[in-house]
């Protein structure tokens, strides 16, 4: 049976072994792996020794912090879910009887924006009702994707896109990247609702690519048609059937109600 002396060593190795730069991720994971086989041969039980309990939860915490911060690393999403969902534990229910760590925030704000990029926004805000109030509004880890959050409600894309630039951590470019490309989605999908056509560069404009061969690569996986005039279309055969049918088109449709409010304001 491993002793907490013997796991100790092994968080030792663990995190001389994180702080190489480059970092050897299958190295980190497989140290990884034996702490947490270790972990489960430790008791945890209350004992009269309180300083031997505080030294056995501080090290698995300290230890499921590297382990989510090495699943973002790998891009491992589901690992990063399960460590998250343990350090809870140590970060709330144990709160009182832990020093606080220097990663919680980082992580909890990470949790934030893993949530808000899979888009659970209840999840979100239940975590979020966690946090203690001067928290939220003053640490820059869980300010971040809180005004995320707050851009997607205005539906102010084009401030989500520049927030790429200004993350908090490196360790938040992954989670940041997910919810681009799924405000991306959001965004191309109104497109095709809302256009007859549009040409190439200002579809690129709209979605924030950075070139033409990027807007043409994004236009394949949504099997967009690019015309001989540069343009997408979208649309054409619905709304020659709307037209048949005697349904008005929607710039006919927008000048009606723009002179119905102008004489209700007349009357009014």
């Amino acid at each position: 049976m491993a002793s907490l002396k013997d796991v100790a060593t092994l968080y030792q190795n663990l995190k001389t072994e994180w702080a190489k730069k480059p970092r050897k991720l299958d190295k980190c994971g497989e140290l990884l792996n034996k702490i947490k086989v270790a972990l489960t041969q430790l008791s945890f039980l209350p004992s009269n020794n309180a300083a031997a309990n505080q030294k056995e939860l501080i090290l698995a915490r300290d230890v499921l912090e590297i382990g989510a911060q090495w699943a973002v690393a790998s891009k491992d999403v589901k690992a990063f879910e399960r460590y998250m969902s343990q350090l809870k534990c140590y970060y709330f229910d144990y709160k009182d009887h832990l020093p606080e760590s220097a990663f919680m925030y980082q992580l909890l704000g990470l949790n934030l924006l893993f949530l808000l990029a899979q888009n659970r926004v209840a999840e979100f805000h239940t975590e979020l009702e966690r946090l203690p109030v001067d928290v939220i509004r003053a640490d820059p880890y869980v300010r971040h994707p809180l005004a995320l959050e707050q851009y997607l409600m205005e539906g102010s894309y084009n401030k989500i896109f520049l927030a790429k630039g200004n993350v908090p951590a490196e360790s938040y470019t992954l989670f940041m990247d997910s919810l681009l490309e799924t405000v991306r989605g959001e965004i191309a999908a109104c497109i095709e609702k809302a256009y007859l056509s549009i040409p190439c560069a200002e579809a690129a404009r709209r979605l924030n690519l950075p070139s033409q061969a990027a807007v043409l690569e994004y236009g394949k996986k949504r099997n967009w048609v690019l015309g001989p005039d540069n343009c997408y279309h979208f649309n054409a055969a619905e709304e020659t059937c709307l037209a048949a049918a005697g349904v008005l088109p929607s710039a006919e449709l927008a000048e009606q109600t723009i002179e119905y409010a102008r004489h209700l304001e007349m009357i009014v």
